[in-house]
């Protein structure tokens, strides 16, 4: 039997900005239940599994199709703990009971704009060997060589006084993380510092459907800007 093709959904129970934020309702189901389903509909992954240290947040993940077969660490679920070590330790758990993963794919809980097809994108950029991590990236909205800084005074200062004169068309387009998913081949998980190097791969996502979501105002522009893709037909 070949080894699975692997979701994993990091979903800690300490959220405190927005209590509960994983379980919580957006636009009628709790927040993690779109990544579940958007990981079920792509018919990308053998096994869709999530890493929590809360028992409510692992009943919820159940009862929408997910696993939750175990419970992460309290180290690993304090504020100061990164997504790529929760991901190691679930592949060394999943090595460690008989299940040693293909290629893994970290999911976001709070990622309510992901689509099914972009993850099968993400999957089929693996497919070229030289490429170890395919993830979710987005323009940014405004020309980055036009950035400037705000002295303590007031005064402004471009960081790239060059590119003032610049066309917006004659600037190269800049991106930044969607902070969505990130597919990866479960050996280079294991070893990983840094995914923003040439053996990564970018699927690009449409501006409109990345929003991250940290505070109250930010929910409630998330919900408006859910309906409001639904409307266009593309939820």
């Amino acid at each position: 039997m070949s080894a699975p093709n692997v979701a994993i959904i990091p979903a800690r129970g300490g959220s405190k900005r927005i209590p509960r934020k994983n379980i919580r309702p957006f636009c009628g189901i709790p927040m993690i239940a779109h990544s579940i389903e958007r990981a079920k509909a792509s018919g990308a992954f053998d096994r869709i599994i999530v890493s929590t240290d809360d028992d409510e947040i692992a009943s919820v993940a159940e009862s929408w199709g997910a696993e939750a077969p175990f419970r992460r660490p309290a180290d690993l679920s304090n504020d100061t703990a990164g997504t790529i070590p929760v991901i190691q330790h679930s592949i060394e758990w999943l090595a460690a009971n008989g299940s040693a993963p293909n290629l893994v794919c970290c999911i976001y809980a709070t990622a309510p704009f992901l689509d099914q097809s972009d993850l099968v994108k993400g999957r089929a950029l693996l497919e070229n060997p030289d490429f170890d991590f395919a993830f979710s990236v987005a323009a940014f909205a405004a020309p980055v060589q036009r950035g400037f800084t705000i002295a303590p005074a007031g005064g402004v200062q471009m960081m790239q006084p060059e590119s003032f004169s610049k066309r917006s068309q004659d600037l190269e387009p800049a991106y930044h993380d969607a902070g969505q998913f990130y597919w990866g081949r479960a050996e280079a998980w294991r070893h990983v510092t840094n995914m923003f190097t040439p053996k990564s791969a970018a699927v690009v996502l449409p501006k409109y459907r990345v929003q991250d979501i940290d505070d109250a105002e930010d929910w409630q522009r998330a919900e408006f800007m859910f309906e409001a893709i639904k409307r266009m037909g593309e939820g």
